[in-house]
């Protein structure tokens, strides 16, 4: 089988097409025919050694995917059946591969009504935003809900899982993504690059922030007494927390993992029409470094898939 890997880090170039021989399920595991893999920013940051959650080069990188099982050690699956999933966060799952070996119970069956680049756009995103929403933020009907990040991979499934809740969803996005974010339900756009969200939103049940920088103390501005920040990219952050602490507010940093049943909550959502993935763009396996160009240059509206 091919893999993409690298033995140095650095930019997109250093990821390598080569080939390998194909794993072996373990017990309780299932053994994926790839047909497609979703990208996200992370695997652009540990290409480049920002941080070192899967050590030194070399290395595979990857968690989104979506395919079919050829072998299954488990009475989960059989094979031939499309899954889909995000096996082994933050372990190392292998996924940019054309065979993966994964825990059956990190999978679900992917629905009829997504295609394989849908599905496998779908898991790190959806959970992450799930897990903030509903495990963390504990969004119940009525909530008024602001989305930093509204056009982005997490950003755009927030908002319908919000709007799924009950909740009244206001997003932040650049002005050229307004029509995209509104596409989505969200019922107030913010676009940043004219107006301070600190002025333009008040009495916030729960902040989502997808963005990082000062967005996430900024917040603290906006919410309502006792409302809630949940944060995708300072989470380790212990002098932001105690800011809000100290200020009545509560803080939740999303450490994402592979659960089942919100994986389950997700095909519930995209089964009863309410959900949807969007894909900016699909590049075949050999044209990683060209995808991972884009992953670094940002401003994505959702997400990257590569096809295999």
């Amino acid at each position: 089988m091919r893999v993409i890997t690298q033995h140095t880090l650095g930019g997109p170039e250093v990821l390598t097409v080569v080939e390998a021989p194909e794993p072996r399920p373990l017990p309780t595991e299932v053994l994926v025919r790839v047909r497609a893999i979703g990208l996200n920013p992370l695997e652009a940051r540990l290409r480049a050694g920002e941080f070192p959650l899967l050590g030194r080069p070399p290395f595979i990188l990857g968690w989104d995917m979506s395919g079919v099982v050829q072998q299954a050690q488990t009475g989960r699956f059989r094979p031939g059946d499309e899954v889909f999933g995000m096996p082994l966060f933050p372990r190392a799952a292998n996924a940019y591969a054309e065979v993966v070996s994964a825990p059956a119970l990190h999978l679900a069956r992917k629905p009829a009504s997504l295609s394989h680049v849908e599905a496998a756009a779908l898991p790190v995103v959806g959970l992450t935003a799930w897990q903030g929403l509903v495990d963390l933020g504990g969004v119940s009907e009525g909530d008024r809900v602001l989305i930093h990040g509204g056009g982005g991979g997490v950003g755009h499934v927030a908002i319908q899982i919000a709007k799924a809740l009950g909740a009244y969803v206001i997003a932040t996005a650049g002005g050229s993504k307004r029509t995209f974010v509104e596409g989505f339900g969200a019922d107030e756009v913010i676009d940043y690059t004219e107006a301070d969200f600190t002025e333009a939103a008040r009495d916030i049940d729960l902040v989502l922030d997808t963005i990082g920088g000062d967005t996430a103390e900024r917040s603290l501005r906006v919410l309502r007494p006792g409302g809630r920040l949940v944060t995708a990219v300072a989470e380790d952050d212990p002098e932001l927390a105690a800011a809000y602490e100290a200020a009545g507010m509560r803080f939740s940093g999303i450490a994402v993992d592979p659960d089942p049943v919100a994986l389950r909550g997700l095909v519930q959502l995209v089964e009863q029409g309410r959900l949807r993935v969007h894909v900016q763009e699909t590049f075949p396996f050999e044209r990683v470094a060209d995808a991972h160009r884009l992953l670094d240059d940002g401003h994505l509206r959702g997400k990257l898939v590569l096809t295999v």
